[in-house]
């Protein structure tokens, strides 16, 4: 039994492992995987690696390319047991890929990210029954042998418990973290420029961006200067693109980059997420208030947690055209957290108290 001390000393082993590193694919699930383990190596208390595909940062590891088919893709990650060791944590942010791990029957713990049911999400974007079965009984086979889960949201601890039979006392809800800028960027977007709306999303249908363009022109009617922003790609883009094309004021970038995404928030007059289903959190929403720029939100699973505290007047009903383009409307009027409150409130989710619940939970599973 080692003492006291040596605990306090002793280094956890963690091997993490994630779909795609967020420089190759930008993503909710990237950017957490990503951010998450930025936010551990840099700690004398843990001993991590991580592998996902795509160009890894400095300390990680990649899997390869991005493409290829989804078969060869996994058997790459499950076959890649180089970081584990007995005792070393495998901590896997999605069911496909990564080693199995030995979990509850073996002497490898494993905590599994749950960041949303992939099954569910495939028959939102239109899967058959057949692959949406297979894919969830996949997970059901990945989930089985895990000694915990972390999920960022009451929400997602409630479809685990509920969809997947995961027993509560083994789910521990983490909120994620936000990196906020190290220099403020501008108090208030440009004066003389016209109000701008920014909606940085994933651009597939449980994403409710037809909601949010379907209620645009009531926002217009109060605003007829305004612009309204939509960033990110998805298998939808085409047929949002034309249900907006009677809106000029309406501007679809697709993907940006960091910089380009920073200038965006500086310039905008507030964000918006509309989501109509299965979100567990929304990191965008931090992202936003980070930068200054306060989120209208729906009420939809995890997303209302991110401004809590804040405003709660920026949850919106999910779906709710009429709320949704009210709610803008008032934001567009003046009614909404300044920056000053944004940034402040953004702090409260640090990566640093992340880290410290994520290496509390891996101590637990090894006893040190």
């Amino acid at each position: 039994m080692p003492a006291a001390a040596d605990v306090a000393t002793t280094p956890v082993r963690v091997h993490m492992t994630g779909s795609e590193w967020f420089a190759a694919v930008p993503g909710g699930l990237n950017r957490y995987f990503t951010d998450l383990y930025g936010a551990l190596a840099g700690r004398a208390d843990v001993e991590v690696t991580a592998a996902a595909f795509g160009p890894a940062p400095a300390g990680g590891r990649s899997w390869g390319p991005v493409g290829g088919t989804t078969l060869h893709r996994a058997r790459t990650a499950l076959l890649d047991r180089r970081d584990l060791g007995r005792n070393t944590v495998l901590d896997r942010h999605f069911c496909l890929y990564g080693p199995v791990g030995g979990g509850r029957l073996g002497n490898q713990p494993t905590v599994v990210h749950f960041h949303g049911p992939w099954a569910a999400e495939s028959r939102m974007s239109g899967e058959g029954p057949r692959a949406v079965r297979a894919k969830y009984l996949l997970e059901r086979v990945r989930y089985a042998r895990a000694d915990r889960f972390v999920v960022l949201s009451r929400y997602f601890h409630d479809v685990l418990v509920d969809d997947y039979r995961i027993p509560p006392d083994r789910i521990a809800i983490i909120p994620p973290g936000v990196d906020l800028p190290a220099t403020p960027g501008p108090a208030a977007s440009p004066a003389d420029a016209p109000p701008m709306v920014l909606c940085v999303r994933r651009l597939e249908r449980r994403m409710g961006i037809d909601v949010l363009i379907d209620s645009w022109p009531t926002v217009l009617d109060k605003h007829p200067e305004a612009r309204l922003v939509i960033v990110g790609t998805g298998t939808i883009a085409a047929e949002l693109r034309e249900r907006a094309a009677g809106l000029p004021s309406i501007e679809f970038t697709g993907f940006v980059d960091d910089d380009r995404l920073d200038a965006l928030y500086a310039e905008a007059t507030l964000t918006v997420v509309p989501t109509l289903a299965l979100e567990g959190f929304g990191l965008v929403t931090l992202a936003a208030l980070a930068a200054g720029r306060a989120p209208v939100v729906t009420d939809c699973g995890g997303l209302p947690d991110a401004v809590r505290g804040l405003d709660d007047s920026l949850i919106v009903p999910a779906g709710d055209r009429e709320a949704l383009a009210a709610r803008l409307v008032a934001a567009l009027d003046g009614d909404r957290p300044d920056p000053a409150h944004c940034r402040a409130h953004a702090a409260t989710f640090s990566w640093t108290a992340a880290a410290d619940r994520h290496l509390a939970l891996y101590r637990d599973l090894v006893g040190v």
